[in-house]
C-alpha cells in the first residue's frame, strides 16, 4: 500500500467565536486605555502566552526597557501589556521566572492570570502591535488570533522566526529574539 503524507499546519477557528460579541476597535481601545490610565495617544503593544521560558517573556521585557532607554521620547507614550497565564508555578525555576518578571515595572503591565478569549480579543483589538518573541515554539496560534482579531486591517505583528507561524505569516515583522 502507498500512503501520501502532507503537512497541514494547525490554525484557528474561523471566524473566531471570541470576535462575535466584540465592540468596534475604537471602543476596545478606549476601554483598555481607561483601564490602564493611558492617554488617547498612547501606543499599546501586547504579548499573550503561558508563563514559560520558551516564550521569551523576560527577554521581551528587557528589550522594551532597552527601547525606552535608547529612545526616551517614547517614555509615557508607550505601554506594553503582557498577559501571562501561570503554569508550573510549583517548580522553582518557573516561580523564579515569574518573580523576576514581577520586579520589572511600568511601562510594562504584567497580568498574571488566565484570561478568557473575549478579554484576549479585546486586548488584541486595542493594541497597535502584538509581540510574539518565542525562543522556541510550535505553530503559535496567538499570532494568528491577533491577525484574526483585527477586522480593521490595522496593527503590526512582530513575530519570532522560531515559531511555526513565521513560515506562514510572511507579512509580519519577522525577528530573531
Amino acid at each position: 500500500h502507498e500512503t501520501k503524507i502532507r503537512p497541514y499546519p494547525i490554525s484557528i477557528e474561523w471566524p473566531p467565536k471570541a470576535l462575535e460579541n466584540q465592540p468596534p476597535v475604537e471602543t476596545c481601545r478606549t476601554t483598555v486605555r481607561e483601564r490602564f490610565g493611558l492617554g488617547a495617544d498612547a501606543k499599546i503593544a501586547v504579548g499573550i502566552e503561558r508563563f514559560d521560558y520558551t516564550k521569551g517573556i523576560l527577554d521581551r521585557m528587557r528589550s522594551i526597557d532597552m527601547l525606552l532607554s535608547d529612545n526616551p521620547e517614547w517614555k509615557g507614550r508607550f505601554t506594553f501589556v503582557q498577559v501571562a497565564a501561570p503554569t508550573r508555578s510549583k517548580l522553582a525555576s518557573y516561580s523564579s521566572l515569574q518573580s523576576e518578571a514581577i520586579g520589572i515595572y511600568q511601562p510594562i503591565r504584567l497580568l498574571i492570570r488566565h484570561h478568557e478569549p473575549a478579554e484576549v480579543f479585546e486586548l488584541f483589538r486595542a493594541a497597535d502591535m502584538c509581540i510574539v518573541s518565542s525562543l522556541h515554539d510550535g505553530m503559535n496560534l496567538v499570532a494568528k488570533e491577533y491577525v484574526a482579531s483585527r477586522d480593521d486591517d490595522q496593527g503590526v505583528l512582530i513575530l519570532s522566526s522560531f515559531t511555526g507561524a513565521s513560515r506562514e505569516m510572511s507579512e509580519a515583522l519577522i525577528v530573531n529574539p
